[in-house]
């Protein structure tokens, strides 16, 4: 406690130029990703596939990759730079306190007396917030979804779906945000100095509670889960379980086709009550032990100890976050370099901090990366443990092909970004160099290289 009293009144000097510096930060991370961007464009405009994947990948397949991931970087570059200007304008043209005052005028003007409080006035200006990120996003992710996904056969979304999407995510916004904003801000307002112990068991708490009620009350908002029918395929699945003990609950399909002819699976679940989802286009395009391997792959994680340790990890980070906010948020220059003078709101406090943290995130967000990547090989290596090598690598490079998932990577944008190793370096460590059974290895045999190039 005493280090952060100490570093708190250290951080509070009166003009300490804060918005220059949080500017400056957000400014040199853009610069800084759009270098590695730069980097991975110049790979992304290589026409010969890395060479595990030659006898695997046809170049007409290669070639759309490449094109997708060109038209990929060149959106990001944009959409980065787009929300840098409007930062940049919030930032510079004080909107954050204006925008305070406006909303604690709405509520002077319309609400009963008894929500003029710090946590009405709060949830009120975070609502208003959060509308008008969804305003400014709106070109951004209309021209994601129906030029660039669109263009290579990707979505499969209609505007009225858009549309219907759109405002269900504003009103579970509605839902959601008010009780749990009230409780962040009674807990930091009742507890005092030691806020962040309070906060992280409410934060934990609040994970696990998502966790449960997520798949029974908002994935139905956007998706329809049916149970998977018998058949090979759940039997497969059923006796995976068994033979890891994985507590396995139930079995989905999910109708990811609805929106996007991307493919995956996953798992979750509180850890005695677990369920599996499968997309149907992994389903669909897939051969069944093809889908069992994925998801040995999958429940390796789960074996092997990952998920714990992430939740783990990510409860550290939490804990780690709301320490040091507790140095940041009575720090009354920060709050007046923002234009924040008289009131000094929690949430406007909390605000300030993410951007400020915005450096320590990105190294964070590096290193979780680099142990994520780990995780994947380890995965790999467990479901090849089981007997599902030669399986779990057509199945990798079949998911490569239908996503048109990038095929090389330059090793300082992917060490950044890359959550998972590229598709050449877990072939390598599977021992995978072809297989003319495979079904994707057989380039001269028209009809499965035709197969192969359908959506996974």
């Amino acid at each position: 406690m005493d280090i952060l009293q100490r570093l708190a009144q250290f951080l509070d000097r009166p003009l300490f130029p804060w918005k220059k510096l949080i500017i400056g930060f957000s400014i040199g991370q853009y610069v800084f990703e759009g270098f590695l961007s730069l980097r991975q464009y110049q790979v992304l405009r290589q026409t010969r596939p890395p060479k595990v994947l030659e006898n695997e990948v046809s170049q007409e397949v290669f070639d759309k990759s490449q094109a997708y991931g060109r038209a990929k970087a060149k959106y990001s570059l944009f959409s980065g730079l787009y929300g840098q200007i409007q930062n940049t304008a919030f930032i510079y043209y004080d909107v954050l306190p204006k925008l305070w005052a406006l909303t604690g005028s709405w509520l002077l003007r319309f609400a009963p007396e008894r929500f003029s409080g710090e946590i009405s006035h709060s949830i009120v200006f975070v609502l208003t917030f959060i509308v008008i990120q969804q305003i400014l996003s709106l070109p951004t992710s209309i021209y994601h979804t129906f030029v660039l996904e669109e263009k290579f056969g990707f979505n499969k979304q209609t505007p009225k779906l858009f549309v219907m999407d759109m405002l269900k995510s504003q009103m579970l916004a509605f839902i959601l945000t008010p009780p749990i904003l009230a409780g962040f801000l009674a807990i930091v307002q009742k507890t005092g100095n030691k806020f962040f112990y309070y906060l992280w068991l409410f934060g934990a708490g609040l994970q696990v509670f998502m966790i449960t009620v997520y798949p029974i009350t908002i994935l139905p908002l956007f998706n329809k889960l049916s149970p998977l029918e018998p058949g090979d395929l759940k039997t497969g699945v059923e006796d995976l379980a068994k033979r890891l003990k994985f507590p396995l609950s139930e079995l989905h399909v999910i109708d990811g086709s609805k929106r996007s002819a991307h493919s995956n699976a996953y798992f979750f679940g509180m850890p005695w009550k677990k369920h599996i989802v499968i997309y149907d286009t992994l389903i669909e395009k897939s051969k069944t032990q093809e889908v069992v391997a994925v998801l040995a792959h999958e429940l390796g994680h789960w074996s092997l100890g990952h998920t714990t340790r992430l939740f783990g990890i990510s409860q550290a980070h939490f804990f780690y976050i709301f320490a040091l906010f507790s140095v940041f948020i009575n720090n009354r220059s920060l709050y007046e370099s923002f234009g924040f003078h008289k009131e000094f709101p929690i949430i406007i406090g909390f605000i300030l901090f993410s951007d400020a943290l915005a450096p320590m995130d990105t190294v964070i967000k590096l290193l979780m990366n680099i142990l994520s990547r780990r995780y994947e090989f380890q995965a790999d290596e467990f479901a090849q443990k089981l007997g599902y090598s030669t399986e779990l690598a057509r199945s990798l490079i079949k998911l490569q092909i239908q996503n048109l998932s990038t095929m090389d990577a330059d090793w300082m944008y992917a060490s950044y970004h890359f959550s998972h190793p590229i598709l050449s370096e877990r072939l390598g460590a599977l021992g995978w160099y072809g297989d003319s059974n495979a079904g994707v290895s057989e380039k001269k045999d028209k009809k499965v290289a035709q197969a192969s190039g359908r959506e996974l």
